[in-house]
């Protein structure tokens, strides 16, 4: 089986929720199993740009990213971030290799054209996944931070949801696990929807019934899907030891994005 596994900043800052993903995610490799880590780090980003006197601000779910936030990104995400991932599955015994996605030139993006303009936020347009499968040769685990490099020569923050679902897409992995904060996709009335459709989304994002965050997730699950993805699931961090069982056992957590 091949995995791609995202980690949001909220769980990476939770020192127990951290060792238990990379516990998973170390026993996930030893069943045998080829996973690729891409996290973000929102919320470390933010903190430091606060300590740089410089105001967070969000559109849809998307940070504005001028040239001097985009370079703390770049150290953030791609250095502090990045590192403490790897050096946590190496508490596991599992070997891992840093990189953001302009290393290798493994993700290429380009500037997302939004109105307003977003400063330097990218979508990916292309993947190579040979150095991805270079490193599973070797029995070590991928982790990808959420930078990419444009083809003008410039980084661009990728909203790591996004980079995800390219990732998965491109390495043609059988599960995307999105290991979340909160307990999965939530109704109107507020239980959590166990299996989602992709074609629900629109009606759910007119409704208002999801917003923020949400939206960029599962943006990014529909994308996994229609490229190829077998199956997509958005799981709350507090079960990552059901990680090794998804998709061979049944799993009464998170929400299941499916293509009908």
């Amino acid at each position: 089986m091949r995995y791609v596994v995202k980690l949001g900043g909220a769980t990476l800052e939770n020192p127990e929720l951290l060792h238990l993903c990379a516990k998973a995610i170390a026993e996930l490799v030893k069943d045998g199993s080829q996973v690729a880590v891409v996290h973000g780090g929102g919320v470390q980003l933010t903190r430091t740009l606060k300590q740089l006197g410089k105001q967070s601000e969000f559109v849809a779910g998307l940070r504005v990213t001028d040239a001097e936030t985009r370079d703390t990104a770049l150290m953030v995400l791609g250095g502090g971030v990045n590192k403490a991932l790897v050096a946590s599955l190496g508490a596991h015994g599992q070997p891992a290799v840093g990189l953001s996605g302009g290393d290798g030139l493994v993700f290429r993006a380009r500037k997302k054209r939004t109105a307003p303009d977003l400063g330097f936020v990218g979508e990916i347009v292309s993947a190579d996944p040979r150095w991805l499968e270079a490193i599973w040769k070797m029995g070590a685990v991928p982790v990808i931070s959420s930078i990419a490099l444009g083809f003008d020569g410039e980084y661009y923050n990728i909203n790591a949801d996004e980079m995800a679902a390219a990732c998965a897409g491109a390495c043609k992995a059988d599960a995307l696990v999105f290991l979340t904060d909160v307990p999965g996709v939530l109704a109107a009335d507020g239980s959590v929807m166990r299996w989602l459709s992709i074609d629900q989304i629109a009606a759910l994002t007119r409704d208002e019934v999801i917003t923020g965050g949400m939206l960029p997730k599962l943006s990014a699950c529909r994308e996994a899907l229609l490229n190829g993805v077998k199956r997509v699931r958005i799981l709350p961090a507090t079960v990552a030891e059901l990680l090794p069982d998804l998709c061979s056992t049944r799993v009464n957590h998170g929400t299941e994005v499916m293509v009908a």
